[in-house]
């Protein structure tokens, strides 16, 4: 069977529109719309027919007639009435079999695509659609019927034909991979939503005090609900570097909220100092994506001022919380000031740097840490240690270690889980007085 007498055999058995009979045939011939694609297999049957006619053969009024009703022909209406032959009176209900007269409604969609994508910034965007289970199986059954190896889905023609005009409309880009606004239409009822993709921007941040969480921290008692231990905040600490960070980036967006990720994090009672922690802010259904940078970093850095600051700000992806996430190990360099409980030597110090430099330690998760963390044991790599005697029972300790090293329990043994620690090397209790991360050496994992 050839073509045509595909085509025909179509519309004999039900009414098409040109889209629904062209998509039948999409992979034939190059940059044809299934529209025109359709009009033309519409016209080559008329001419077919009209050489049938004219070679006195009445199989052609027939196919004629098939084509002004099932295929919705005006041209061959016309050459029927041409050589006065009875067109069937037009039943007023009949639409296209598979589409349902939807393809002709498009401008309407359209209008209600732009309204619902108005109150967004976006730089480029994909259309989904959304089709009743019943079209989609009417459409299988038809192609299986008429053994159709040629054809498009009607989604991905209505996908391709309205992602084309509303780029037209807006001046805007189809994104097939990372689009900013995904806008799902339904061309059946008509319904329009808008999926809104994060925004993502990538910086460093310094903690310059401490007893400030990188978290919100919800209060144990309360779970968030504010109770008499909380002061009816919901939370143990009044603030953190996230909430700080994150209100700026909220505002300026119109967003709906937002998720911080850094690459690990300090305790609480240690500050980030150096160039900073590589973080990535999150923001969810953003309405506003063409930020000033520059302004937001200091619209930060002056409200948490004394407190946190921010640099380095840049527009990223979702492949960058991952890098982080798996940068979390990259190695870190902290101050630890350590208070012992006897007199400590040269000697002792130059002990400590011999022993540890270069050690693999033995961590086993922490007393402190035990009751969200599991109980495990870790191994972490130290690269170097230096001391320098502050007073006769306190030293500075400065370590570059692999990242995740429990630093305290380094320093205080926490009842032999950490191996080798400080504490049992020099036979002399110690503890952690003041902790500062002074650097996250990595490749910065969020450009």
């Amino acid at each position: 069977m050839d073509i045509l007498d595909k085509a025909l055999a179509m519309l004999s058995k039900y009414p098409l529109c040109d889209h629904c009979l062209g998509r039948q045939f999409a992979l034939l011939g190059y940059n044809i719309e299934n529209k025109d694609r359709g009009k033309a297999l519409k016209l080559g049957l008329i001419l077919e027919a009209s050489a049938l006619i004219m070679a006195k053969d009445d199989v052609g009024i027939k196919r004629l007639r098939v084509l002004a009703d099932n295929g919705f022909s005006h041209e061959a209406e016309e050459t029927l009435h041409h050589l006065k032959k009875r067109i069937a009176k037009k039943e007023q209900s009949k639409i296209c079999f598979l589409c349902e007269g939807k393809f002709q409604l498009l401008d309407i969609v359209i209008k209600k695509a732009l309204q619902a994508i108005a109150e967004y910034e976006y730089t480029n965007f994909l259309v989904g659609i959304e089709l009743p289970v019943t079209v989609e199986e009417r459409e299988d059954e038809f192609k299986a019927a008429f053994n159709v190896s040629y054809g498009e889905s009607i989604k991905h023609e209505f996908g391709r034909l309205l992602g084309k005009r509303i780029a037209e409309l807006t001046g805007k880009a189809v994104d097939y991979k990372q689009p900013d606004i995904v806008v799902i239409v339904n061309p059946f009822t008509e319904q329009v939503r808008v999926q809104v993709n994060p925004l993502f921007i990538a910086g460093r941040y310094r903690k310059l005090v401490r007893d400030i969480p990188q978290s919100k921290w919800f209060c144990s008692s309360c779970h968030g609900k504010g109770c008499q231990k909380c002061g009816g905040t919901g939370k143990m600490y009044p603030e953190s570097v996230e909430e700080l960070i994150s209100k700026p980036f909220l505002d300026a967006t119109a967003g709906e909220k937002t998720a911080f990720h850094a690459s690990g994090r300090e305790d609480v009672d240690a500050r980030m100092l150096g160039p900073g922690r590589p973080f990535v802010i999150e923001v969810l259904k953003p309405k506003r994506r063409f930020l000033d940078l520059k302004a937001i970093e200091a619209t930060v850095n002056l409200q948490a001022k004394g407190k946190v600051e921010i640099s380095s700000l840049r527009f990223t992806n979702k492949d960058a919380v991952r890098r982080l996430k798996k940068a979390e190990t990259a190695q870190k360099e902290y101050h630890a000031l350590i208070e012992f409980e006897n007199d400590v030597s040269e000697e002792d110090l130059r002990l400590l740097e011999e022993k540890l430099s270069g050690a693999l330690i033995k961590q086993q998760t922490p007393l402190r840490v035990l009751h969200r963390r599991a109980d495990l044991t870790r191994e972490k790599y130290i690269y170097e240690v230096k001391v320098k005697k502050v007073s006769p029972k306190s030293a500075l300790m400065k370590i570059r270690c692999q990242g995740g090293l429990y630093v305290k329990e380094l320093v205080s043994g926490d009842e032999g889980r950490t191996m080798p620690n400080v504490s049992d090397l020099l036979g002399n209790r110690a503890k952690t007085l003041k902790l500062d991360v002074v650097n996250v050496i990595i490749n910065d994992p969020v450009r």
